[in-house]
This record gives structure tokens, sequence and C-alpha cells, in this order.
């Protein structure tokens, strides 16, 4: 409490600059980057940015960011990253995780260093692979191979090896599903779409604008200063520009077999990408000529109960976004 007392009395609260942007196009699970992880991701992200604001060599406050799922090499991910770019070396970076909101933690704490004077400029990002997710092994094989590594020869070692049975060499693949419940994200959407009564129609016809809105978005050169292309993709592969409304009727439930309403077509695709922004004092961002676009003035973290009540999974964002607006 002495330290952020000090910190308050002493500094100004600055107001924080939203003055860059850059993200690699998406893609569909196991398609375009399913040979590519988090680091290579994060990394084209971070280089885009660079490039066009003119960061190269440039010591930078802080980049933060993270991955939800991460291989235990990516333990230091944002560091390594940020070693892989032309940003001045001894730019510190700084690994956040947060599930579904990894990206906007990550700009809050950016933004709150920059607001309390400790930096002038940072980068907040987040990344996700669901093509390249760590596999285990089971739980009996990582006992058996830790005995192996303590056995002091080789008839020690022998004798733990024979205790390996085939069912034991079977990878332990992550499930997407939530620990609590055993349902996936789209398990937990069927129930809010029941709760709530949202028709199949309805789905399917947001859906479908969502499509169409994204495509006349590229072909109007929306995006055009937003992404770097990546391994041989220069737009999100997960556009459907020739749905219809009419293929989107026939397809088939795709969690509740019998009866659902959330199909492949109306239903967020599982995504690989990265993406990040840069942020400023108004002093950086002059000093820089760099315009600004946003600032970060209100910001909130909400979660909700939802093993009890299925239907709230991913509500949150509602209760975050109505608290702020009562604050600002």
């Amino acid at each position: 409490k002495n330290t952020i007392s000090i910190m308050n009395h002493t500094n100004t609260i600055k107001k924080v600059a939203i003055v860059g942007y850059n993200r690699i196009p998406f893609a569909r699970a196991n398609t375009a980057y399913a040979e590519v992880g988090n680091q290579q991701m994060m990394t084209a992200a971070l280089d885009g940015l660079i490039n066009q604001y003119n960061l190269k060599g440039k010591l930078i406050g802080e980049v933060a960011g993270g991955a939800v799922i991460k291989h235990t090499y990516d333990n230091n991910l944002m560091r390594e990253c940020v070693l892989k770019t032309t940003l001045d070396p001894a730019t510190p970076a700084c690994d956040l995780q947060q599930a579904c909101d990894t990206g906007i933690e990550s700009a809050i704490y950016i933004a709150n260093k920059i607001a309390l004077g400790q930096i002038e400029c940072g980068i907040a990002g987040g990344v996700d692979s669901i093509s390249d997710i760590p596999m285990a092994v089971s739980d009996k094989l990582r006992k058996i191979l830790l005995h192996v590594r303590n056995a002091k020869s080789i008839t020690e070692k022998i004798k733990f090896f024979l205790k390996i049975r085939p069912g034991d060499l079977a990878p332990l693949v992550p499930k997407n599903e939530e620990i609590q419940t055993g349902l996936s994200m789209g398990g937990h959407t069927e129930i809010t779409a029941k709760h709530y009564k949202i028709s199949r129609e309805d789905q399917d016809n947001f859906a479908l604008k969502s499509h169409l809105n994204m495509a006349k978005a590229y072909d109007d050169g929306f995006f055009d200063d937003m992404t770097t292309p990546f391994n041989g993709l220069d737009r999100d592969n997960n556009l459907r520009k020739d749905s219809t409304l009419e293929k989107l009727a026939r397809l088939k439930p795709a969690f509740d077999k019998i009866n659902g309403t959330l199909t492949a077509g109306n239903s967020t695709p599982l995504t690989d990408g990265a993406s990040c922004i840069l942020l400023a004092s108004e002093e950086w961002a002059k000093e820089h000529d760099l315009p600004i676009l946003a600032y970060i003035s209100f910001a909130e973290i909400a979660a909700i109960e939802y093993v009890k009540n299925q239907q709230n999974l991913l509500l949150a964002p509602l209760f975050a976004v109505s608290r702020m607006l009562d604050k600002a």
C-alpha cells in the first residue's frame, strides 16, 4: 500500500494511447499453420508491427503477451520472441495468460505501467496455436521413465522398461473442454442458445452477415494495414465468401446431434493466430510522429459461475462491459 501511495502522489496519471496494431492472418486449426508454433506466429506479428511503425533497433519499455496453451519450451515465450525480432535486445518482456483474454489483460498491464509513468511505451499481444498443442505421456509411463533415469545399472533400467505396457505409450492430448463440466465451448454455447431461445435461423443469419461483412472488408482494403502475410497466407482462411443461408441450413448440428442448433457453419472455428498493439504516452507518440488512434481510458475484467449455470460460460464479457460503462 505504501508503494502505491508514493507512486500516486509523485506521478501524474498519464493518458494511454493506442498508436499501432498488427496481426498475422488467422488460420483454421491444422491448415496453414499446422507446422508452426506460438513462437513463430508471435514473432511474425511483432515483426510486422516493428516494420510498420519504424521500431527497428528501438528500446521499448516492455512487451507483454502470452498463450493459453504452451509447450514447456515456451515458458519464456515473449522474451524469446523479442530476441528474434529487430527490437533492441535489452527490451524486457513477460508472459501473461488468461483464458480467452490474454491479449486484453496484456494491454491493461502495459497501459497501467504507462499511466503510472513506469514506461513510456510498450507492446501487448497474444497468440495461440490449436494445431501445435503439447502432448504428454501417461502418468504411469512418466513415473517409469523417472525410475529409469535414476537407475544405477543397465539391469535396473531394463527392469523398469519391462513394466511398460502398450497402453502406456498412448499420448495424452489436451481436450477442447472445460475441466469442471466436461463440455466444450460449443457444448456450453448450445446450452446458452437454448436458455436464451436463440433460434437456428438467427444464428445462421448472424453467421452469414459476419462472413459477408468480412469479405467486403477485405475487398475494401480495410485489413491492408492491419495484417502481415505469414506462412503462405495473406488473409484469414476461415472466411467463407460463398456462404448462403441455403448452404448453412443444410448443415447438421455439431454438438447436440438431436436437438441442437449450432453447426460447423454458424460456430466459430478453432483457430491459430497472433496479434499485437503498440501503446504509448502522448509525449512518446508525438516524439515518434505517430497518430493517436484511441485511448485506453477504462478497463474491466469479470468472471461468472458456469459449473452449475452452464449457459453462462462465455458471458463474462457482458458483465465486464456493463461495469466498465457504469464507471465511464
